[in-house]
């Protein structure tokens, strides 16, 4: 859920540094005891706590509508939803999770907070019931993995986020730079434009920036981390890992975006020069486009996706977004199920692209949606080629929060290191939270 704008936080998962310090808290939090259900009541009033947005009344209107739906199936049911601020919900939940009386049946909560809360104890195993529900079929792979840990599944993925290229079609016009189609060429465009352009970033880059430059580490064959037997071990100093860290970090410097303004810089910082007409290039998500749209650039930019390192090849993006959670302490479990798959279900889902513009997580209703909204059609592309995921660790919140990766890239733009020393210590710090999350 990082790099989100205020106005989408609860959205994407992509949002490590404000809300993911908070998944790191819940992360390092002692584990809850067996707090399972003695029960399973087939009326009654259920409880959800879902994020609430800074702008909530269209999520609202959704959500009405798909309890007023659940409410006509199941006479004799009762439910009763309130909307939590995203920056508060590590504790809010974590205490839910040891407080079962006061605790909400259903949870919305950032994919990449699962594991944590798997390991807390706090989600119920709703691996039967997914299997079992007709629309499951068309989820994502990716988003499908952001609600398993261990082969289990622990939730419905509600809708999905992810980045992709934002350029400037006038200036690379101007200046007769074609759009890249490969990372070499994204990288020569950035360095020409801004040689051409001083007063512009040829690329917005932050040292910051997690989830703008792991696409470069991954289109390398890099990844974050190897798992066996459930336990997670660090690649990000693998040699394929390196090529990308060295690809990404020489984006930095006074050919491209200045270390010294752009190693602090966080996604939304990038996005926002980019909007504000201060770089001809920028990474940035589908959450985004509304923030772009009102900036300066209006009408004078395109979206593709971003290149990997062959010709015309997408670089792998990571996949933000929320899930949808039964809690382990529910006594309405089977209702539960049913209010969580029609809040995660498709009619539901592409209401929530109309009113607030969350990607669908199903390949069809993604589809659909494009078809409405040609600006989704990049986004729905990057992520048909195949979007990674994070380690499904519980560790991985308290490595984002304590900025492992931030203080890597930054390490290097700064020249206080070199690629293979940086990336031995960030793989150290990794692998001691790892082997601390068990």
């Amino acid at each position: 859920m990082e790099g989100i704008p205020a106005v989408k936080l609860s959205a994407r998962t992509a949002l490590p540094l404000a809300a993911l310090a908070l998944a790191g808290l819940t992360a390092c939090a002692p584990g809850t005891s067996d707090n399972s259900a003695k029960s399973d009541d087939k009326s009654g009033t259920l409880r959800v706590w879902l994020f609430q947005e800074v702008s909530n009344g269209p999520k609202q209107q959704v959500v009405d509508k798909a309890v007023a739906a659940f409410k006509q199936a199941h006479k004799g049911a009762e439910v009763q939803v309130e909307y939590i601020p995203v920056e508060t919900r590590a504790q809010k939940i974590k205490a839910a999770f040891n407080d079962p009386a006061s605790a909400p049946d259903l949870i919305e909560y950032g994919n990449t907070d699962t594991a944590g809360y798997v390991k807390d104890g706090g989600l119920a195993d709703v691996s039967a019931e997914f299997a079992a529900w007709p629309e499951a079929k068309d989820t994502d792979p990716t988003a499908k993995q952001s609600v398993t840990v261990g082969g289990k599944v622990y939730g419905a993925p509600l809708f999905v986020g992810v980045r992709a290229l934002y350029y400037r079609t006038d200036v690379l016009k101007d200046l007769n730079v074609a759009v890249p189609k490969s990372q070499d060429e994204l990288i020569a465009a950035a360095k020409k434009i801004h040689r051409a352009r001083p007063d512009l970033y040829g690329l917005a880059v932050g040292g910051a920036y997690t989830y703008g430059a792991l696409p470069f580490l991954w289109a390398h064959g890099g990844e974050l981390a190897t798992e066996n037997g459930g336990k997670y071990t660090s690649a990000i100093d693998s040699a394929a890992a390196r090529k990308g860290i060295e690809a990404y970090t020489s984006l930095f410097g006074d050919d491209n975006c200045p270390a010294a303004k752009c190693a602090q810089m966080g996604g939304n910082a990038t996005v926002t020069a980019f909007a504000n007409g201060k770089a001809a290039m920028a990474i940035g998500g589908d959450f985004n486009h509304a923030a772009v749209e009102a900036g300066t650039v209006k009408g004078t930019y395109a979206v593709v996706p971003l290149p990997g390192l062959t010709a015309g090849s997408v670089a792998p993006a990571f996949a933000g977004g929320n899930n949808i959670g039964v809690l382990k302490s529910s006594s309405h479990r089977t209702l539960a199920v049913g209010l969580m798959e029609q809040l995660a279900g498709k009619a539901t889902q592409r209401g929530l692209f109309d009113a607030m513009g969350f990607l669908p997580t199903y390949t069809d209703v993604r589809a659909d949606v494009a078809k409405k909204q040609p600006f989704v059609e990049p986004f729905v592309r990057t992520l048909a080629s195949g979007a990674k995921f994070v380690p499904a660790s519980p560790g991985w919140g308290q490595i984002d929060s304590s900025l492992v990766l931030p203080t890597m890239f930054q390490e290097i733009v700064s020249g206080k290191k070199d690629v293979a020393k940086a990336s031995t210590d960030a793989a150290k710090r990794m692998n001691d939270v790892f082997g601390a999350a068990g």
